[in-house]
């Protein structure tokens, strides 16, 4: 019984996930067996009982063996692109998917933006070898996006270039951007090793970034800071109200349970936003003591702890949760707010919350930082508050009639101005051109 609980030890299970992050489930289960039998015959492989003779030669690159063989038969590159060669447009992602905001709008949702092209699309998480593999050979054009440098990055740049394909590097944040982490409010909402791994990656961001043919950014403000760190040509593809966002929202209005008295809901897809709530924690103090029924619904990465224990039974929290879940909680409050501290890293912000709560019929009141300011028209679908003006804004709230009329606006907006199509505001014409090329 001992031996097979073997089968379980730490570093096996450790190896067994990753032999299949890297070479596929069929390879994992493969070895695994392999390892199985030798248990039930008893046999455990140590340097004993290993074969004498020298050590077999290990790639540093999973795409090294077919590299060789390729070279060895002087078949290595390919005579033209596969652009010319098929006459269509395959873009193949490879990327960061970890973050579920992130891979929602700048992964998944480029599917439903390029088949308004009709150019075909595929995507795979960095770390799935085999996947990446395969999407690579029926590519025309590569997206590399939120990579650093690593020797799987550099393995699918050297594999794109082989196979003569053009690569553009995409990002959503400044993770390149040393200036930007140095000056980011939120960071002093971690620890000391986590502020110094984030600085410490930057350049490999930067890296990768540089090594690309062109560069694709969320948001104008984004763009004018990577100017600082890299010349390659770039363009602007917003974020946008896909399909999935605009059915969630619209189920999210149908049933909608307004909760009782004046509600605002405040959200954090993230951790570390804490500087962020901050800009507007008294001035929402003071509204929430205007009145006992007035409520603040947190969600996400964000706590009651900045708020007194005199409003603190008004505040609610509700963890990061599914994404339909989350626009039900927005749609019962009568306002979203987006708060931003006014820094580098945030004036490259996206209006990704301002388009989660437009979609379930919510008007947002926001900071006039970063992009947020593209989505929302003052007055008309919610309010871009100056500095110094949440006092006032929030008192808005409390005209439930011009609300519920500002988030229908909202609504209507994002259906007109902010679902897919291929041109401005979302997407540069110059990037059209560049996959057409």
């Amino acid at each position: 019984m001992t031996r097979w609980l073997g089968v379980f030890r730490k570093d096996r299970v450790v190896q067994f996930f990753r032999v299949l992050r890297r070479n596929g489930l069929r390879e994992a289960m493969r070895r695994a067996r392999v390892h199985i039998r030798a248990l039930a015959l008893g046999v455990e492989p140590s340097a004993v009982s290993q074969p004498a003779g020298p050590a077999p030669i290990a790639n540093r690159f999973d795409f090294a063996p077919v590299w060789r063989d390729l070279a060895q038969v002087q078949a290595f590159g390919i005579s033209q692109a596969p652009a010319v060669l098929m006459q269509r447009r395959a873009v193949a992602l490879i990327g960061d998917l970890n973050l579920p905001q992130c891979r929602k709008y700048r992964v998944e949702q480029m599917d439903e933006l390029l088949a308004t092209e009709d150019i075909a699309y595929q995507y795979a998480h960095f770390e799935d070898v085999p996947r990446c593999r395969e999407i690579l050979q029926d590519a025309t054009h590569l997206v590399l996006y939120r990579l650093g440098r690593s020797d799987l990055a550099t393995m699918y740049l050297y594999e794109a270039r082989r196979l003569r394909l053009p690569v553009l590097y995409d990002i959503d944040d400044p993770l390149f951007s040393v200036s930007a982490y140095e000056t980011y409010a939120n960071m002093e909402g971690l620890s000391p090793q986590e502020k110094a791994h984030f600085v410490n990656e930057a350049p490999l961001y930067a890296d990768v970034m540089n090594m690309a043919d062109a560069v694709s950014l969320s948001t104008p403000g984004l763009m004018a800071h990577a100017s600082c760190y890299s010349v390659r040509p770039a363009y602007l593809r917003r974020n946008f109200a896909d399909r999935e966002t605009l059915a969630a929202g619209a189920q999210a209005m149908s049933r909608r349970r307004r909760r009782t008295g004046p509600t605002v809901a405040v959200a954090s897809g993230s951790r570390g936003h804490g500087a962020d709530l901050a800009v507007i924690q008294d001035d929402l103090v003071t509204w929430l003591e205007g009145g006992s029924d007035r409520n603040v619904v947190l969600l996400g990465h964000l706590d009651r702890d900045g708020f007194p224990d005199s409003v603190r039974p008004q505040v609610s929290v509700t963890p990061f949760t599914r994404y339909s879940t989350y626009l039900g909680h927005l749609a019962s409050a009568d306002a979203a707010i987006v708060p931003l501290a006014d820094d580098p890293f945030n004036r490259c912000k996206s209006s990704v919350r301002a388009i989660d709560a437009a979609a379930a019929g919510v008007p947002v009141l926001v900071s006039n930082v970063g992009d947020l300011n593209a989505v929302v028209r003052d007055g008309e679908t919610g309010l871009v508050v100056p500095e110094g003006g949440w006092g006032s804004a929030l008192a808005h709230v409390l005209d439930q009639a011009t609300m519920e009329q500002m988030g229908r606006n909202a609504r209507a907006n994002i259906e007109r101005r902010w679902s897919a199509h291929a041109a401005p505001p979302i997407v540069d014409p110059g990037l059209l051109r560049w996959v057409a090329a």
